[in-house]
């Protein structure tokens, strides 16, 4: 019992949780009533009562269950599967709508039981199917007692709850059945919490926003009362208004709430509709997917309301705009489609200019106009798919495409074209398991002293082994992992391996890692670094991060405090690929970097360019005069080094010194050659050369 009250003390924001109460509560009286309404009715007014009884008690339950959840703060980031949610949602409904029918049966001593447990158990099964669904980055350790314990109280609570309901001779037993639902429902959640333990993984929670949580969790709320309201409606009617406030209820399922469009279950009936109706017609229908370009700007710039002023100022355009055998939908977010029945490729292209004019135009909102433009992707049926998902995710494809191309607005599925898209999300989709399958690895290029040839360090260099395409470049998924999201779990990876692997050498050489532009934009990356430099025992001053110069530019003054954060930590900075930027004597100016590292294509026409070979001078001279050592990427030549070593430059890298590898082969090279040199079967080489 004391765990369960700490439980809800210590590990739940209270608010949230008195606001679950409420949801509860005003669910369990207006299910009961409307359980009772059930239980007096017959044919098909039972029918209607009972699934009324259903939507009230199962959304009560879920919306119960999801504000809890995001009450419960687990120390470690979150995230919710939505397919399981959504199931979740639908095991309460039709589990109560399978117990309260059962309760009403013939048997008037056992039917109350037999229902009661349903209840209790459809309680159980919504809750443990939502906890499926809740994915905290952290291990998730279950008691079997408390587990056990929580069904038992939920089954025992129902099965009284609907007996105390159905028994008139008890005073005031409406109030009190519903009392007793709400502590099978309270019951149930709340021993189950305490049934888990969360040890958190992640050493930071930055990607879960909690005021996006309580906004979400007063969303479920507000959203659980209406159904509740709605269904409460229908008890106090007469007949002829309770079809109506039916009729309210599956305009709510089928509408988007903030727009008044259809919704996506509703899009989907639709096209189902029209894609039929072509078929047995010989016709054609076109799916438009919608996108806004600049919908996030107005949110961040202008805040929530005013996005959610343009979404409804767009959705009014779109609604007004539409003519016979034309439907445009919400999808969710700043996500619309629109569907075509087809006469000729004119009306198509007349129904997207029409779009197109009512995306584009400005919106005013309050004192400021604001526009926000939308990328189009069109797909035919019959021409490009057969069936609606394929059809849906053709024009979705095409709308990427528009999405990626600046000069182009709207475009249409082209196979050809958008299987490169279609590849890519699958390949993204690969990378996302790539960690986690052992797909890839740390290779290591040595960095030498140009003067001695003494090693300095290694780069560490990611490297991903695909299962069935073999090697992949980093510089066609780096990008793919910086546009999907990727690169914050990659990066940290990859910074936690090469700094454990440095920390385990036998020679305290020092390890460069690259940092990605995204890494500065969404991450605590001082108290990161900070944290994995704890965990692996590196020492800080062997540890050197690389940046570009583009990653200043994006956002200056916050890359910089974070680089001045970092250093302070006793972390060397170097800027890569010097000499490529806009502002590089500006960025020299902005920030005391410890190293310059000179792009590779100067060293790749050094020996051919007069030019090159003088902007090389001028940067070594540059770091001189700032004290900045310089080294120089991409020597494949012992011409280049010279040229290097006569300019005084400090270091080098490339393909002559050593290529990237894994460093146990690294280390396997060094000692074959160590060998050989022994025998006398090679000459002594140079410390690059072994490296």
């Amino acid at each position: 019992m004391m765990r369960v009250i700490s439980c809800v003390t210590m590990e739940h924001n209270l608010w949230l949780v008195l606001v679950a109460a409420l949801v509860c509560s005003a669910g369990s009286w207006a299910t009961i009533r409307l359980f009772l309404r059930a239980h007096e009715a017959t044919g098909l007014q039972q029918i209607g009562w009972h699934f009324l009884t259903a939507v009230s008690a199962g959304s009560s339950i879920w919306c119960t269950h999801f504000v809890a959840m995001l009450a419960y703060d687990p120390g470690a980031p979150i995230a919710f599967d939505p397919v399981l949610t959504i199931a979740s949602l639908f095991i309460a409904m039709a589990g109560t709508a399978a117990g309260f029918i059962a309760a009403t049966g013939h048997a008037p001593r056992i039917a109350p039981i037999v229902g009661g447990i349903i209840v209790g158990l459809a309680i159980s099964g919504m809750h443990y199917t939502g906890m499926t669904a809740y994915h905290v980055d952290g291990i998730v350790e279950w008691d079997t007692t408390y587990v056990v314990v929580s069904v038992v109280l939920s089954v025992a609570f129902s099965c009284l709850a609907i007996n105390v309901a159905l028994n008139d001779r008890i005073s005031g037993h409406k109030y009190l059945a519903a009392a007793i639902l709400v502590a099978a429902i309270v019951s149930l959640h709340f021993t189950a919490m305490a049934a888990m333990q969360v040890t958190p993984l992640a050493l930071h929670g930055d990607y879960t926003d909690p005021a996006a949580l309580r906004a979400m969790a007063l969303g479920v709320a507000v959203a659980g009362l209406i159904m509740i309201g709605t269904g409460l409606a229908s008890y106090l009617i007469d007949d002829r208004t309770r079809s109506e406030a039916f009729r309210r209820l599956h305009h709510l399922a089928m509408n988007d709430t903030l727009t008044g469009l259809p919704n996506r279950a509703n899009f989907n009936e639709y096209l189902d509709r029209e894609i039929d109706r072509a078929r047995e017609v010989g016709g054609k229908v076109a799916i438009i997917g919608i996108d806004l370009d600049r919908f996030k700007e107005i949110n961040d710039l202008w805040g929530h309301g005013a996005g959610d002023l343009a979404l409804k100022t767009l959705a009014g355009r779109m609604s007004v705009l539409l003519q016979d055998g034309e439907f445009v939908a919400r999808l969710g977010g700043d996500e619309f489609a629109a569907i075509k029945r087809m006469k000729g490729q004119a009306d198509l292209l007349d129904f997207v200019s029409r779009l197109e004019a009512a995306l584009f135009a400005p919106i005013q909102i309050d004192d400021f106009e604001a526009a926000t433009g939308a990328s189009l992707g069109v797909a035919i049926y019959p021409t490009d798919a057969h069936n609606r998902e394929t059809l849906v995710n053709n024009a979705d494809l095409a709308m990427y495409r528009a999405k990626a191309n600046v000069t182009q607005t709207v475009c249409f599925y082209e196979q050809a074209m958008d299987e490169a898209v279609r590849a890519n999300r699958a390949l993204a989709n690969d990378l996302r398991d790539a960690v986690e399958n052992g797909q890839l690895d740390l290779h290591y290029q040595v960095q030498t002293s140009v003067s001695t040839g003494d090693i300095r360090g290694y780069e560490a260099l990611l490297r991903w082994k695909h299962p069935t395409r073999g090697n992949i470049p980093p510089i066609e998924f780096i990008p793919l992992a910086e546009e999907n999201g990727l690169i914050l779990p990659l990066g940290e990876w990859v910074l936690r391996t090469a700094c454990a692997k440095a920390a385990s050498w036998e020679h305290p050489y020092k390890v460069a890692v690259n940092l990605s532009p995204v890494q500065f934009a969404h991450a605590d990356l001082p108290k990161l670094v900070h944290e994995i430099l704890l965990e692996t025992g590196l020492r800080p001053n062997r540890l050197e991060l690389e940046i570009t110069e583009s990653t200043i530019i994006a956002d200056k003054n916050r890359t910089l405090t974070i680089l001045r954060r970092i250093k302070a930590l006793g972390v060397t900075i170097a800027i890569d690929d010097f000499g490529t930027g806009y502002s590089s004597l500006e960025t020299l100016r902005a920030f005391p970097f410890d190293k310059i590292k000179l792009d590779r294509s100067f060293m790749s026409e050094v020996e051919t360019s007069p030019q090159a070979k003088a902007i090389i001078r001028a940067v070594l001279a540059l770091g001189q005069s700032l004290h900045i050592p310089v080294l120089a990427e991409g020597v494949e030549t012992h011409s280049q080094l010279s040229i290097l070593r006569a300019e005084g430059c400090n270091e080098a890298q490339g393909y002559l010194l050593g290529r990237p590898a894994p460093f146990a082969e690294i280390l396997a090279r060094a000692h074959r050659d160590d060998v050989a040199v022994a025998i006398g079967m090679l000459p002594a080489l140079p410390a690059q050369a072994v490296a």
